[in-house]
């Protein structure tokens, strides 16, 4: 499959319709691996797919061109669900790769790359391919360390790769045939993905602010279009950890004592015009969850005791809370207990690696199950709570 985005330009890359695990995030609406051809005096190939995506990405670019006459494979990062055909693209090609010095130091733990041809860039070089000339900056960390974008300054169009991408699996190419829904979806991407690298983002959108932007191409999902200032300006939010009054409460539960404590909080916090997202943190994908939390000023996890430690599920959530790496959040523990409260210390524990600011009362733990007054305090809390 091939789709003109501009003369010359063509998207190529793969959908992946049936995709529901990507490195543990759930994703229930597939994801793509966006490829993109630029047909110029010197054909240039930005990015792959997945290796046994192949013969799908060769079709999208005989569509175009025969892929022997390829000339340039842009790797503008080496993760393999975009790297993972550019050893068959250069061997049918003989295409020189451009990557900076870390994409290149990474590509050769992945391949056999003696013979290759290489063009190593760091930020501002420029190589003209014809009638255009793509500029690069390299993005460190974001998310790993060989990432880098690519620009066409005659086209105006980023190549982002991870940047500003989506999980999503769509026959629609462009943000304005999907509609507002695809903030949501960037949103969960940026909080999965690139959260705990948010510090070095405004960096890189001061960067591309500088750009002149018709055209935001990442290597997932759609294509910005119409809103390139929005979610540009998006991003500039969460890495700058603009919150919304709001409060992420997730839990889990044994016999519904937990989950008793966890609405009678929302209760008091709604009602006080708090902004609520409550989620069973088993019945939940953890990076919907995660998601919320990119913008919430509270998070509220709550776990009975079990075996003097928390609940399972919780427990593999709490773990991948620490990696994501929220900050300055106001963090709340709670739950019940039969005869020994263990629960809410390790909840607390992460708040204090996260560098939280923990809110504490006795009515958050409650023996066995709650009663009414147990659940009126809590309800009172959720008051309190939101004049915090």
């Amino acid at each position: 499959m091939a789709v003109e985005i501009k003369k010359d330009i063509f998207w190529v890359g793969v959908i992946d319709w049936e995709i529901r695990n990507f490195h543990g995030y759930i994703t229930p609406n597939g994801s793509t691996y966006n490829s993109y051809l630029i047909k110029d005096k010197e054909n240039v190939l930005i990015d792959t797919a997945k290796d046994y995506m192949f013969n799908e990405l060769i079709n999208g670019i005989s569509n175009v061109i025969n892929p022997k006459d390829i000339d340039y494979v842009v790797v503008n990062h080496v993760e393999k669900d975009h790297s993972g055909c550019v050893d068959k693209i250069v061997e049918i090609s003989g295409a020189t790769v451009i990557t900076n010095e870390k994409g290149k130091e990474n590509l050769s733990y992945y391949y056999d790359i003696k013979g290759w041809d290489f063009t190593v860039v760091d930020t501002g070089d420029e190589i003209s391919i014809g009638k255009r000339t793509l500029k690069f900056i390299k993005t460190p960390m974001l998310h790993w360390p060989d990432n880098m974008l690519t620009y066409c300054k005659e086209d105006k169009i980023l190549f982002s790769n991870d940047a500003f991408g989506q999980h999503i699996a769509s026959s629609e190419r462009f943000d304005y045939e999907i509609g507002d829904e695809i903030f949501e979806h960037a949103k969960e991407y940026f909080a999965n993905i690139l959260m705990p690298y948010k510090m070095l983002i405004s960096d890189v959108i001061n960067s591309v602010k500088k750009l002149d932007i018709e055209l935001i191409c990442p290597s997932h999902g759609i294509i910005w279009k119409e809103y390139t200032n929005e979610i540009i300006g998006k991003y500039f939010d969460w890495a700058n950890n603009k919150m919304e009054n709001k409060a992420v409460i997730a839990y889990d539960t044994m016999y519904n004592s937990t989950k008793k404590i966890a609405h009678a909080i929302a209760e008091g916090l709604i009602d006080s015009g708090v902004k609520v997202k409550l989620y069973r943190i088993s019945e939940t994908p953890m990076n919907i969850i995660m998601r919320e939390i990119l913008d919430a000023k509270y998070v509220l996890i709550g776990s009975p005791t079990l075996n003097r430690n928390v609940y399972p599920e919780v427990g593999k959530f709490l773990s991948y809370m620490e990696c994501i790496r929220p900050i300055d959040k106001i963090g709340v523990a709670f739950g019940s207990y039969g005869w020994m409260e263990c629960a809410t210390e390790k909840i607390k524990r992460v708040f204090e690696n996260l560098g939280f600011e923990i809110v504490d009362d006795e009515c958050l733990t409650v023996r066995f199950v709650p009663k009414e007054e147990n659940l009126k305090k809590c309800y009172e809390f959720g008051h309190k709570l939101a004049d915090m």
